[in-house]
């Protein structure tokens, strides 16, 4: 494995939080693939960084040499890429490349980027799959990727990128209007044991945490559909599945979103984007204008908008972010 500047910055976050447990919460990752990172880092480097007991980790002889490169190398490098990408493109892209996954974000925000930039070059390109969109990012294919994760997942560590949080949304359900539940103002997920269901495929763990929303309100589904957006609508239109949406969908005539009693899923809108690439260094413009979209449609979504009022913790999250990922 040959070192990089992402190493280097597990190396950090380990040695001024302390503990490899803490660094893991502070760079948005599980504890066990932090300590399986640092593990091939010390591998490439031919000894160990920390010493690590039950008070917590301190660098070896080999992990101060290693933290005093590293802080010289993060900061130049970040000024290097600052630099480079003020000379390349002024105060901003000349191109966006955009990923996403299952959002209704994406178009709100090429709206926002083109009114803001009506010269630059934007396209957009989408898929099921996180992993997939982020490893377009990490190779150059993409400038940044719009992506959803279930609760409190985060995309997988070895992809390397950075990533905030922009919004945490709960999943409701999309049901007919004349459907005997959508008349109540939330709906107990026990009341629908009987139901057909249908949702978006996709990589992550939402398939499990929904049959275990479902285990614990007493019922095993009967049959889960997967298929886009609008093969849900036809399902659900036709009485033969209710949908799992996000709460900022606005449904189509004839059809109403309810939230779930409990709120017991939550999807996340993540922005990610390659730490060491130029659009990093307008990530923090990026970010606005994505919580912007997000403002949009929320202004746009009278039944949601009135639930985030008495639900604190959910919806904009801009002030949550991660460290670049390892």
């Amino acid at each position: 494995m040959n070192l990089e500047l992402r190493h280097l910055r597990v190396v950090t976050a380990i040695a001024e939080t302390g503990s490899v447990t803490k660094a893991a919460s502070m760079l948005g990752l599980a504890q066990p693939a932090l300590t399986a990172q640092l593990q091939r880092i010390e591998r490439a480097l031919g000894g160990p960084l920390f010493e690590r007991d039950r008070r917590g980790a301190r660098p070896t002889a080999l992990g101060e040499l290693v933290l005093d490169r590293a802080r010289v190398l993060l900061p130049a490098m970040k000024g290097l890429q600052d630099e480079a990408a003020r000379m390349a493109g002024g105060d901003a892209l000349s191109r966006y490349r955009l990923g996403g996954v299952n959002s209704p974000l994406l178009g709100r925000l090429v709206l926002r980027l083109t009114a803001d930039q009506p010269t630059a070059q934007i396209s957009t390109y989408a898929s099921w799959s996180v992993d997939e969109l982020a490893r377009m990012v990490l190779s150059g294919r993409l400038d940044y990727a719009l992506c959803g994760v279930c609760g409190d997942a985060v995309p997988s560590a070895e992809l390397g990128l950075a990533w905030r949080v922009v919004a945490n949304d709960p999943v409701w359900l999309l049901l007919p209007e004349d459907h005997p539940q959508a008349a109540r103002d939330e709906i107990d997920m026990a009341d629908l044991a009987e139901e057909r269901w249908v949702a978006a495929p996709g990589d992550g763990c939402f398939a499990d945490c929904f049959a275990a929303t479902c285990a614990r309100s007493g019922f095993t589904p009967k049959k889960v559909y997967e298929t886009d957006l609008k093969g849900s609508i036809d399902l659900v239109e036709a009485g033969e599945a209710i949908a799992l949406c996000q709460a900022t969908f606005r449904p189509v005539p004839g059809l109403v979103a309810r939230p779930i009693k409990g709120a017991p899923l939550r999807w996340r809108l993540l922005l990610g984007w390659h730490a060491e690439a130029q659009a990093a260094a307008f990530a923090d413009v990026m970010v606005k204008h994505t919580a912007g979209a997000y403002a949009d449609i929320i202004d746009r979504n009278a039944a949601y908008k009135s639930w985030l009022r008495t639900h604190p913790g959910f919806g904009a999250q801009v002030n949550t972010e991660f460290e670049p990922a390892v």
